[in-house]
């Protein structure tokens, strides 16, 4: 189950915070095919968000094609966005996973490891169109 965190100061609007999220967890292989995302009315109780964001944020997953609504069910996600060669056994997921247990062997904590990585990533992938 995804838990969704609300930044209220980062100037970008709570429903494409909650998509973001979604979309994360399911490259992250957080959320697979098949799951169920929490009722608009828990989200509102977890994050004080209008459950009308929420229900935004789902129609914008469902017009994406990661969501399905059923009716009396609730909201369950369709498909993935893991790569194939991103999965739980994939030997570049292993290689990061024995990086960060190297980076955490050092000293550092997941703040510094994450800027380590992400000046990596900034170096392989230069920011600029098609980059992600």
């Amino acid at each position: 189950m995804v838990v969704f965190r609300i930044d209220r100061r980062s100037g970008v609007a709570t429903y494409l915070q909650i998509v973001r999220q979604v979309e994360q967890a399911l490259r992250m292989g957080a959320l697979e095919e098949g799951d169920r995302l929490p009722t608009a009315a828990q989200v509102a109780a977890d994050t004080k968000v209008n459950p009308n964001t929420t229900l935004k944020a789902y129609r914008e997953l469902e017009r994406a094609g990661l969501a399905e609504v059923r009716q009396g069910a609730g909201t369950f996600i369709t498909r993935t966005l893991v790569p194939p060669q991103a999965g739980a056994d994939s030997p570049l997921r292993a290689s990061l996973t024995e990086w960060l247990n190297e980076a955490r062997a050092q000293g550092l904590s997941g703040q510094e490891a994450e800027a380590l990585f992400r000046a990596a990533h900034a170096t392989v992938y230069p920011p600029g169109p098609d980059t992600g």
